[in-house]
């Protein structure tokens, strides 16, 4: 009876302690993050993605500071370009590249996005004979000294030999110690791809493929669980889209 009380007592504490105290207040970086997020330039179609795909927490999960010089691959709209961009304004830089068709336009604007830059790049994607599957040529990114390196859902978009010069053209761009960061979809390991399942990526064979260009796996999170995705349909559907389970992954390329 007395060690019941005792565990009623400690619980009494905690949760009084939680309600006075509430969560941890943000980090300087956590509060720029979250001011980017909260900015007027993201529509409100783009924030109603904020609560699923959580893109403060996961920007301090792949380690984004302000001085740094960030590259990010294939924005597409900009959904994220539009948060990173306004952190790192002032004392680092934030740089796009590979399928930048529609960047350019986002960056054009908004005057907070001005000192955002697309990378000159021989990338080329090419389509092959699957619906949203590409190839992708060896190439350069032209810079050697980058901090950290991000892609969202994109390597489900890509061959393997196109996912290996992605990879390797990362590799090549980042300064020794420098940041890869990672987020797709997640398919069943070693389950063959099928029209429900080509736009998602096998975790595990997404982390060799990475370490296979030279990279260590240095942190995962699980920030973009989903237990109600059962990985069996399209993430398009209407079941689990917006609520897939997604992989997030930092690697890190060797000092």
């Amino acid at each position: 009876m007395r060690n019941l009380i005792t565990i009623l007592v400690c619980c009494a504490c905690v949760s009084t302690a939680h309600a006075q105290f509430g969560p941890p207040p943000l980090s300087e970086i956590g509060k720029k993050i979250q001011a980017a997020v909260d900015s007027d330039i993201r529509t409100a179609e783009e924030k109603e993605r904020d609560a699923n795909r959580m893109p403060r927490q996961t920007l301090e999960f792949f380690g984004l500071r302000e001085d740094m010089r960030v590259v990010e691959l294939i924005p597409s709209g900009g959904w994220y370009t539009k948060i990173i961009a306004p952190v790192v304004a002032e004392q680092g830089k934030l740089y796009l590249a590979v399928g930048t068709r529609r960047i350019g336009a986002v960056l054009e604007a908004h005057e907070e996005l001005s000192k955002a830059e697309v990378l000159e790049s021989d990338a080329k994607l090419t389509p092959t004979d699957v619906m949203g599957l590409f190839e992708l040529n060896e190439f350069s990114l032209g810079i050697d000294d980058a901090d950290l390196v991000l892609t969202f859902r994109n390597l489900h978009n890509f061959t393997p030999e196109s996912r290996a010069h992605m990879n390797e053209a990362v590799f090549a761009a980042l300064k020794p110690g420098g940041l890869y960061g990672v987020i797709d979809h997640t398919r069943r390991h070693n389950e063959p791809g099928t029209q429900e399942n080509w736009r998602r990526m096998d975790p595990v064979l997404a982390i060799l493929e990475i370490q296979a260009a030279g990279f260590e796996l240095v942190d995962f999170i699980d920030l973009h669980y989903r237990p109600d995705d059962e990985l069996r349909y399209e993430v398009g559907r209407k079941t689990v889209t917006g609520n897939t389970d997604r992989f997030t992954l930092l690697f890190r390329k060797p000092e």
